[in-house]
This record gives structure tokens, sequence and C-alpha cells, in this order.
């Protein structure tokens, strides 16, 4: 087992985060998705936790078959899937992967959400752990992401928001930044099969980190398209990309277009607990700049045998999202 938090600030308010999160994961969930691979809604529903009070469960079934390499899946079931749980009570959520084909996988992610730089050592509780955590700070402008993931449009060093006049960011924008929130994760990674545990487990974590980094940073560079947008719209819009999303990984081509949906000014479907975006593509990493060296804690590639070849490597997919998902009230 390996547990890391990662903190991610981001120049808005826990309020704003709310709406901006949940656009953002539809959005992008929707443009991820293609015939039989995606992210498919299976439950979503208010559910209630004596602890924490009212909030939505969404249960998803991410699809990758056919990202796997041709020796996994000639072994692999041939739908092939991981579930993703998500008990959301923002600004506090829950979400837990499995996979059945790995049944000594798991991951286990808490999210909180305060308005502060990221100073608050204790938002997990202060009770000892077997071990120190260790503490990840994400920059959403500064730090690289995968080549493949880079848009001009979404460069943060160079993007300045026109209806809320936030950005450029400059280097140290978290000291000077007003408004500024976090978002906190505390993610446990466990792969308990021997001889591959500790390489995997850091492997996970990698991917985990670009992919906290490309939603955030999407959050933030889209925030002209949903910072005008009531809790209502944003429901509604959930709910249609939703059913465009599952309509587009089956078997029929969608009969919804995203681009062409309109936004009523009240819900006529049910909110839900979405993830940060993810990639079923595998991970590609750039080689780290000269000015701003980039830890490695773990193998970008990792190899596993193969009967038939010897020394085949392959790429781990980024079939991971981690909720940050906002519960509209």
């Amino acid at each position: 087992m390996l547990m890391k938090e990662y903190r991610i600030c981001m120049p808005l308010t826990v309020e704003e985060y709310q709406i901006g999160q949940l656009y953002m994961i539809s959005k992008h969930s929707h443009e991820q998705s293609e015939r039989g691979e995606g992210v498919e809604v299976v439950q979503n529903e208010p559910y209630e936790d004596p602890e924490h009070g009212q909030g939505q469960f969404t249960e998803k079934r991410v699809y990758l078959n056919n990202k796997l390499p041709s020796w996994a899946r000639a072994v692999v079931p041939k739908i092939f899937y991981v579930t993703e749980k998500a008990w959301n009570y923002y600004p506090y959520t829950i979400t837990e992967y499995t996979c059945s084909f790995l049944p000594k996988f798991s991951i286990h992610i808490e999210t909180k959400y305060e308005d502060n730089k990221g100073s608050n050592g204790k938002i997990f509780g202060g009770e000892p752990r077997e071990e120190e955590t260790e503490v990840c700070f994400v920059d959403i402008a500064y730090d690289e992401i995968p080549e493949r993931h880079y848009k001009e449009s979404e460069d943060l060093r160079y993007f300045k928001s026109e209806k809320t006049n936030r950005g450029v960011l400059k280097e140290g924008w978290i000291d000077s930044q007003e408004p500024i929130m976090c978002s906190y994760k505390l993610v446990t990674v466990k792969f308990e099969v021997w001889g591959l545990q500790t390489r995997v487990e850091q492997f996970i974590h990698k991917v985990i980190r670009d992919v906290l980094l490309l939603g955030h940073r999407q959050a933030f560079a889209w925030v002209d398209e949903w910072i005008d947008m009531t809790t209502e719209e944003v429901r509604e819009y959930e709910r249609a990309t939703q059913e465009a999303t599952n309509l587009k990984i089956g078997t029929f081509p969608p009969a919804i277009s995203i681009n062409d949906t309109p936004l009523p000014s009240s819900a006529r479907g049910p909110n839900s607990a979405p993830t940060t975006p993810l990639t079923t593509e595998p991970p590609e990493f750039l080689a780290v700049p000269k000015d701003r060296p980039r830890k490695k804690s773990a193998p970008e590639t990792l190899t596993l045998p193969d009967p038939g070849r010897r020394n085949s490597g392959f790429r781990l997919p980024s079939i991971f999202s981690w909720n940050s998902s906002p519960q509209p009230e």
C-alpha cells in the first residue's frame, strides 16, 4: 500500500469550483469517450450518510479493452472495465476504484476543499499513521503535462479569463492570488502482487498526478464557459452529456450532440458525483526541463513478462479519474 496526499491550488473559490468541476468533468468525459471505450454512468442517485448527511452516490464503468496491448487482450475478459464508486458530500468526497480481473488492485481517494493556499496540514485529521505520508504540491500553471495533452489555449502561463479577469498565472502566483482555494486529496493505492507491488504502486501514483494536473488545468482554462452557469443549468448540462456519452460508447452512434444542447434555467435531471477527467490512453511524460526538474519516483514504463516474447514492455493506461466532484445543492 502506498499513500500520498496531493494539494492542488486553484484561482477560484470553493463555491465556484462546485459548478466548474461538474461542467469540466462532463465535457471532458464526453470528449475522451469513443465507441466501445470510455465512461458509462451505471447508477446516479441521492444518498444519505449518518455522518456526512445528504449526498450523491454514483457508480461508473471505465471501459478499456481496446487500449490494452495485444498480449493482454488475449488473457483478459473481452469486456474489461474498472468500476468507480463515488460518495459525494461536497466539499467532501470519497471515491473507490476496483477491477474484478485484478482482485489485488484498488484505489481509495478522500477529497476535501478549502479556501486557502494548501496550508492545512491536518485537514485529514491529526491521528498518527503507520508511516509519514508524502505531501505532493501540484502547480496547475508550471508543472509539466504529457505532451499529447498540451493545448496552447489551456496553458495557464498565458491564459487570461475575460469574464473573471483572472490570470495570467505568473511564477509564484499561489502566494499572491485572490481568490484562491485548494483541493486536498488523500490517495491510497494497493497492488498486492509479490515482486511488482512497489513499482506498480509508485507508477500508478505518477499517473494519478498527471491526471489531477490535467483536470484542474482545464477547470480554470474553461472558466469563461461555465462561470455564468446556475446550479440548474449545470445539472441539465451534466444530464445531457451523460446520456450522450453512454450512447457514444455503445453499439450505436449517439443521437445527442452536446454542442447543440440548450441550457435551460431549470433542472430536469439528477445531479451527480463526477470524477476528475480521465483518459484511457497510456500516459506519456515530457522530458524534464533543466530549469524545473521533476522528481521521478517510479519508472515511466513497466515491463511485464510476455509468454510469447521476452522483454516486451507496455505502458499502463491512465484509467484513473479522481473524484473531485461537486454536489450542487
